[in-house]
């Protein structure tokens, strides 16, 4: 098994893809602009990215469409798109290392958290859809007998994706995977702060075959690259993930350029919804403390709102206050290590806010709340526990995406149900009940797009996620995510 000095060895050899990817090619930004990337673990520089803009978006999507409507991407049989789906996923795995050290150096994740579970996740969602696109089956239309109509589906064309910093090589395989296993070329825009494993994605694609054009990045900041991608005219689908702020931007960018499909999964204030008759109690606060500090609780469907019935609250908040001990923050190379650095210290500084707000109100801080810092960064937040949040508070409503978790007790079920959907997102939630009817009942009266019953945040790619209100539309995986990236066509044949 790896050790720290293995991967601080692999650190200091590491390179950096610093251009944009388009056509296949590496290209700078044409005015020379670049942005600083960063390891927020350590403040080191490491390296100065091309600042794509106006320029380089129109390059990209002009590839794009180049290649879908002259390139052989959009016309090959499903099974030849397969095998080269197939043997990017098996790249991805062979390159299992590299992938998890850069996501775990742009962004402050564990490596080891990369490495068992994001690159083989994204490896796995290529490989779901690769083996999916040979057996979706298209339809015949009940008729008269002297008429035949056909229902196909058929790609959109350029799809613009705008993935975010959390998560880098999972958001990019979420929208890559069906989008290309349905015909389509893609122009990329990872987020500033980590756009390395979604460039060198690119590069292993176009050696698994992808031909070139069909998969252009640019990264760049959102306020230029993301926001030229939004306005193109060439683009005919937007899918992103990111915040809710950002994602009305893109709605409004549609609607000032040339309607294109605009798909979102956005924000989320997930409630985590203990009652008295759950038996595991234990597991309950395990799966709590995963559910918010895990990945540092930069998790949009992070469960941020826990809350508990009256009678065990003051038991169960021990047990959560034991678990989060695990979950403290170290060194990201360090295998030992479950938690990691904050992305950059725009976000540390705002978490660090929420936290100080809250010590305001009459909610009581019971763990964490400390900035700590380690190899010259502060870039770190203690597992962080308020009890006693007041519903309406700040910390009980507005996305933190920090490891900080807000406490608040029920005493009926109604008043849970309310509680839970008082929210102006609609992401996610989970129900620890072993009451088979209270299960059923409370996951059907919550307004989110996925409820965990006795887990937390259950993901799998056979298994549409999304959400509504004001955390989006439209779902990621499962064969329902390639409703964003086809358009059903009806072909009416009249016979004589």
């Amino acid at each position: 098994m790896y050790q720290l000095n293995d991967w601080q060895q692999r650190a200091a050899r590491q390179t950096f893809i610093d251009t944009a990817l388009i056509g296949g090619r590496r290209v700078a930004a044409a005015d020379g602009a670049t942005f600083a990337s960063i390891d927020p673990a350590t403040n080191r520089l490491l390296a100065n990215v091309a600042a794509c803009g106006s320029a380089e978006v129109d390059a990209a999507v002009r590839s794009a469409r180049q290649a879908f409507e002259h390139g052989p991407w959009a016309r090959m049989a499903p099974r030849e798109r397969k095998a080269v789906l197939l043997k990017l996923a098996e790249l991805m795995m062979v390159h299992r290392d590299e992938l998890a050290l850069l996501d775990s150096l742009n962004m402050g994740k564990p490596v080891m958290d990369a490495w068992n579970i994001d690159v083989p996740g994204a490896a796995g969602v290529f490989s779901w859809y690769a083996e999916a696109l040979d057996k979706i089956y298209d339809q015949v239309a009940p008729t008269a007998q002297n008429a035949l109509a056909t229902i196909t589906r058929a790609p959109l064309g350029v799809i613009g994706a705008v993935v975010p910093w959390n998560f880098p090589l999972d958001m990019a395989a979420w929208k890559l995977a069906p989008a290309l296993a349905a015909g389509n070329s893609v122009v990329l825009k990872p987020a500033e702060q980590s756009p390395f494993s979604a460039l060198r994605l690119a590069e292993l694609a176009l050696e698994a075959g992808l031909p070139e054009g069909v998969l252009n990045v640019v990264p760049g900041l959102g306020e230029h690259a993301g926001k030229a991608l939004g306005l193109h005219p060439e683009v005919d689908s937007l899918v992103f993930t990111g915040s809710t702020e950002v994602g009305k931007y893109f709605m409004q960018y549609s609607a000032q350029s040339n309607l294109k499909q605009v798909w979102l999964e956005c924000g989320g204030k997930s409630p985590n919804l203990v009652f008295a008759d759950c038996r595991d109690l234990d597991l309950a606060a395990e799966k709590a403390a995963f559910g918010i500090f895990f990945n540092q609780g930069e998790v949009c469907s992070a469960n941020s709102r826990l809350l508990v019935e009256r009678s065990i609250h003051d038991e169960f908040v021990e047990r959560l206050i034991a678990k989060a001990r695990d979950w403290a923050p170290g060194d990201p190379l360090d295998p030992s290590s479950r938690a990691g650095a904050i992305v950059d210290a725009k976000q540390t500084a705002s978490i660090q806010r929420f936290i100080e707000e809250t010590r305001a109100t009459s909610a009581q801080l019971v763990c964490g709340g400390r900035q700590l810092t380690f190899n010259g960064s502060s870039n770190f937040i203690e597992p962080t526990i308020f009890t006693n949040v007041d519903p309406q508070q700040r910390l009980a409503r507005d996305e933190v995406f920090g490891p900080v978790l807000a406490v608040t007790a029920f005493d009926s079920e109604e008043e849970a149900l309310r509680l839970a959907n008082d929210s102006p997102f609609g992401l996610a939630a989970s129900v620890w009940s072993d009451d088979l009817h209270r299960a059923h009942r409370v996951a059907s009266r919550l307004n989110v797009g996925t409820v965990s019953v006795n887990t937390v945040d259950a993901l799998d790619p056979a298994i549409p996620f999304g959400g509504g209100k004001q955390s989006g539309f439209g779902r990621d995986l499962s064969l329902h995510s390639f409703d964003k990236y086809t358009q059903l066509k009806t072909t009416w044949f009249q016979l004589r």
